[in-house]
């Protein structure tokens, strides 16, 4: 609960009318009673204003909030930023118990650290280390020699494996599952996929051979302020450890695979899949249904269309789209042709006709 004067205060922002009343909520503007904050942060969403009940609403700069009706506005410049900290200030979490949950399984050598709350059925391995101020939810499982450093956010049911390493403030949704060995075999002999990986053709006559197993001896390391979400999956190194560099965010069902580096603040949009040996840079961002194949670099600042597939290196900076991936522009370029062929068709078809009689 909180005055429109002390949300106005927290967002950096300007705010005008009956500054005292108190917010409870956050709603859509159709949606919002008068213990509401409304979102209407462009004019498009105020026109919804009239069928709730709102006094005070978030507005754009220079809206004119008192021909809306309402007693207060706080006036933003970005809205997504400004509906993060409003967001943030309004979340009431998953209303955990605070302290240790008796049915949680804590090793004796496991050190938990100030203002840890671990919720029923947890386990917390042998010489793992939780870090002040952290939430471990119910059904979690903390594995042996993991670090996890302070402020952490587990939601239910996520698993970190051994020897994984994680820095301060993160946060994973529910089922996420850190530190599963890699997908990683080989057979005795050459195998067909070999033969076709390095042709390029059929793979001629190989025999069938059973996979051997190559273990995973890395582990994981986590950066500070990573997230990542529901039912995601990082796979360990198979020598070296698989990382995650700072500030970056996966969505739900991403999968990392083995040996991967993940630089800083990179976005990872739902169901996109890294393969093995895969270098990331910088804030590059993947959208949804990516796949990268593997032992490839994707350079800095790169964004990738949703739905791409990313078959060699990409360039720093670059934009791209389509299987395989290639510029976005030249991509739309290649769209509209195609989308042509049944007209150039047709045409070929009536030149055919009149250069034959």
């Amino acid at each position: 609960m909180y005055t429109v004067r002390e949300i106005a205060d927290a967002l950096g922002a300007e705010a005008a009318g009956a500054v005292d009343l108190t917010i409870t909520e956050a709603a859509e503007p159709q949606d919002a009673g008068p213990d509401a904050l409304a979102m209407a942060m462009s004019p498009k969403y105020a026109e919804a204003l009239s069928a709730g009940t709102a006094r005070v609403a978030l507005v754009w700069e220079g809206a004119d909030w008192q021909g809306m009706g309402l007693d207060a506005a706080i006036f933003v410049v970005r809205p997504r930023l400004a509906m993060g900290g409003v967001t943030r200030m309004l979340d009431p979490g998953q209303r955990e118990t605070p302290g240790i949950h008796p049915s949680a399984v804590i090793d004796p050598t496991a050190v938990i650290e100030q203002n840890v709350t671990i919720g029923p059925l947890a386990v917390v391995g042998p010489n793992a280390v939780i870090g002040a101020g952290s939430l471990i939810g119910a059904h979690c499982f903390i594995g042996a020699d993991v670090t996890i450093g302070v402020d952490a956010n587990l939601r239910e049911m996520v698993s970190i494996g051994a020897r994984v390493t994680i820095g301060d403030r993160f946060r994973a949704q529910p089922g996420a599952r850190v530190a599963a060995d890699g997908f990683s075999y080989v057979t005795a002999e050459t195998s067909g996929v070999e033969n076709a990986r390095k042709t390029m053709g059929d793979q001629g006559e190989t025999e069938t051979q059973p996979w051997l197993r190559i273990h995973s001896l890395g582990s994981v390391r986590i950066g500070n302020d990573v997230e990542i979400g529901a039912n995601c999956t990082i796979d360990n190194g198979t020598i070296r450890d698989t990382v995650i560099g700072n500030g970056t965010k996966l969505d739900n069902q991403v999968h990392i695979g083995h040996n991967c580096r993940i630089g800083d603040d990179c976005l990872l949009c739902g169901q996109t899949g890294l393969s093995g040996s895969v270098d990331v840079g910088n804030n590059v961002v993947l959208g949804g249904q990516c796949g990268v194949a593997d032992n490839l670099f994707i350079g800095d600042r790169v964004i990738a269309g949703g739905g791409t597939k990313i078959l060699s290196n990409v360039p720093a900076g670059r934009v791209v789209m389509g299987y395989p991936a290639v510029k976005m522009d030249t991509h739309t370029e290649m769209y509209k042709a195609q989308r042509r062929l049944p007209r150039l068709m047709r045409d070929l078809d009536a030149l055919k006709k009149a250069v034959f009689k």
